[in-house]
């Protein structure tokens, strides 16, 4: 039975209690709550496997960088919390209009899974893509990390005046 409809009330009615015992449904809400959260555990298990014809390797796992982009009339500027990285675990490239932000944040210390209580920091390698929407001074640009934020300063490139053209009919 899809989970999903379950919790929608899709594949059930509660017309007649009668008609509960042809859908399976338990007699209490106790019952069905437990019964969920069952289902929902094993379905969170199996789709936390990774599947034998992956094609990424098992150890592969990389977080994505949450980032703030604004423009000031100077600049493009790209911000992000990366705390806990060290200036060195970090790289910056500009490939054509993508800027990369790529790096990896280490944890020191060994935690067996069972000791977590909450588990909700990123550690591992990291990365972030953007498409840059204006043109830039790539061998201009500046990075530096200030108090677990980096800042990334892309000078704008000088905008070429528009000009207007005037189509024709042939």
């Amino acid at each position: 039975m899809n989970i999903f409809k379950r919790i929608a009330g899709l594949d059930r009615t509660r017309r007649d209690p009668d008609e509960a015992a042809l859908y399976d449904e338990p007699e209490n809400e106790t019952a069905a709550e437990e019964e969920l959260v069952e289902e929902l555990e094993q379905e969170e298990e199996a789709s936390a496997k990774p599947t034998e014809e992956g094609w990424l390797p098992d150890q592969y796992e990389e977080g994505q960088l949450s980032i703030d982009v604004y423009q000031t009339p100077e600049h493009l500027v790209v911000k992000s919390t990366i705390a806990g990285v060290k200036p060195e675990d970090i790289d910056i490239s500009i490939n054509n209009d993508m800027l990369t932000i790529r790096g990896r944040r280490e944890m020191n210390e060994v935690v067996r899974d069972q000791d977590y209580l909450y588990r909700e920091c990123y550690w591992g390698s990291f990365s972030r893509s953007i498409i840059l929407p204006i043109e830039i001074k790539a061998e201009k640009i500046e990075a530096f990390l200030e108090n677990g934020v980096l800042t990334v300063m892309l000078p704008k490139a000088k905008t070429s005046k528009q000009i207007s053209i005037k189509v024709r009919e042939r």
